[in-house]
């Protein structure tokens, strides 16, 4: 990944990745969050993809600190901006916080420790969620694991992204971020990284991840096509990454997934596909058939290619 022969990553240091395009009004409180960690040993690293709003003046009050390097680029969007980030961290670890994101204080002192077993690749912990005005949002617990995930993350990205750290070296192995990608690139990454290493994971919600209104349901469908997308991929290029249960667990989530979004869409004839698909793959799970139930689908009522 790393552009210079002679990178050495310095000891301890913690390289803090900031990919930000027209976030001024919100890319200060996210940088006093990661400069107010309790662990001392940080370097921030801005990369400003070509905003036109008023980011470059927020960001000149951090033109005296040390810790910070701004890199300006022309617009190229969130990966090319992320992998830039990547090759000019001088770090031992390398940590993300988009520029509408934020962490807790203790966040890295948490965290760091878990690298004490060579093992661990990735440590990240959980979120909370908040609106655009910082205003804490309802959120559900998902299962989180540890170890060798791979057949865990198939079925669901369970690593928040702004609560990610990782050894530079091992981003660096994987070759950094897929530039081919616009959507899921932190699954990508993790999926390619949990072959070979392990995760760990803090059980405390230690950043605040901010939710645009009306940015989750206006994406779900590309979302949930890209995430198939990537599966399909994924277990082509790593056949023996996982059995073929749980394979089929993955698919299976996954379809009763979209099913279920297609369904609130109005769309009942893709989601009975969707569920079908999901029904073959897994047929005892119980989740699904609980999707099934409170669609309360008719096979004989539903129009091919439409809806009911």
């Amino acid at each position: 990944m790393s552009d210079r022969a002679d990178f050495v990553a310095t000891p301890g240091l913690v390289s803090v990745v900031t990919a930000s395009y027209n976030m001024g009004g919100y890319i200060a409180e996210t940088l006093d969050s990661v400069l107010a960690q309790a662990y001392p040993h940080i370097e921030s690293i801005v990369v400003d993809d070509g905003s036109t709003d008023d980011t470059a003046r927020v960001l000149e009050r951090y033109a005296g600190d040390p810790r910070v390097r701004v890199v300006r680029q022309a617009n190229a969007g969130q990966t090319v901006a992320k992998n830039r980030g990547l090759r000019e961290a001088r770090g031992e670890f390398i940590a993300f916080c988009d520029a509408d994101d934020t962490w807790r204080p203790d966040k890295l002192s948490k965290q760091l420790p878990r690298f004490a077993d060579p093992r661990v690749a990735v440590v990240y912990s959980d979120i909370e969620c908040v609106d655009g005005q910082g205003l804490v949002l309802p959120y559900y617990d998902i299962p989180h694991y540890e170890g060798r995930v791979t057949a865990q993350l198939l079925i669901d990205n369970f690593v928040p992204f702004p609560t990610a750290v990782a050894r530079a070296e091992v981003l660096r192995a994987a070759g950094g971020f897929d530039e081919k990608l616009t959507m899921s690139i932190d699954y990508d990454l993790w999926l390619r990284i949990s072959v070979d290493h392990h995760f760990a994971f803090v059980p405390e919600r230690l950043a605040n991840y901010r939710v645009w209104d009306g940015q989750m349901s206006k994406k779900t469908g590309e979302r949930l096509d890209n995430f198939m997308r990537l599966l399909d991929r994924f277990l082509r290029d790593h056949p023996g990454a996982a059995t073929k249960r749980q394979i089929d667990q993955a698919y299976a989530h996954v379809h009763v997934t979209r099913g279920y979004w297609h369904a609130r869409e109005g769309r009942r004839a893709d989601a009975w596909r969707d569920y079908r698909e999901a029904l073959r793959r897994d047929p005892l799970a119980l989740r699904m058939w609980k999707r099934i139930i409170s669609l309360g689908l008719d096979r004989d009522r539903i129009r091919p290619g439409g809806g009911a």
